[in-house]
């Protein structure tokens, strides 16, 4: 038993490292949103890490991904945007997970994903709208009306913060949700059988 906790938590560890490397890797989206908001693939590791080794491991991998780039890069919202990331990452992994483990196979992986894509653009409109946008424009005095200006340098209807989470902010997180889902979709099948694990010498599938 405790050689099966060993091996869940070395591949919890892995899947970290990996999410945070990937996590380096971002880059912005001009067409759909103002240029602070950059796309990465780190949650890969971490939705694979959830459909192989269950929620638990997700949630670990996802909070191990976040803390490993908050020591790497710092922070300048004091933790709120890492502790909002965070959020809206398990946002994501959840739902997906929960479908995925009620019966596993690739129609429930995909349902799951679908849904877990919604839901991560929508908690991440909300996240974005009462947390990080007024935590960036307070923590680098950056005006609001500004920051609405480079939603607005995109899409002309925007003047205003509802509409620059309605029309940014939801359309971005939700490509990206795509993006990883896709990614997920094509990598988890070879990945799994490394990434299963044993428990009382049954075999978790």
């Amino acid at each position: 038993m405790r050689k099966n906790k060993i091996e869940w938590m070395t591949k919890i560890a892995m899947l970290s490292a990996a999410a945070m490397v990937l996590m380096l890797f971002e880059f912005p989206l001009p067409f759909i949103a103002p240029a602070f908001y950059e796309l990465d693939f780190s949650e890969v590791p971490v939705l694979v890490g959830a459909f192989a080794l269950g929620p638990v491991a997700g949630i670990a991998i996802e909070f191990l991904k976040i803390l490993l780039n908050l020591l790497i890069n710092g922070t300048i919202t004091a933790g709120v945007g890492e502790f909002a990331n965070f959020l809206v990452g398990v946002s994501f992994i959840l739902p997906a997970e929960m479908i995925y483990r009620h019966k596993k196979n690739k129609k429930n992986a995909i349902m799951g994903m679908v849904v877990g894509s919604i839901t991560m653009a929508v908690f991440a409109g909300f996240v974005n709208a009462f947390v990080l946008i007024p935590t960036y424009s307070k923590m680098l005095n950056i005006p609001m009306d500004a920051i609405v200006d480079m939603g607005k340098a995109i899409f002309p209807a925007v003047d205003s913060l509802s509409k620059l989470v309605l029309l940014c902010v939801v359309p971005f997180n939700l490509l990206k949700a795509v993006l990883v889902s896709v990614i997920t979709a094509f990598i988890y099948k070879p990945l799994s059988p490394i990434l299963k694990y044993r428990i009382k010498g049954k075999k978790q599938s």
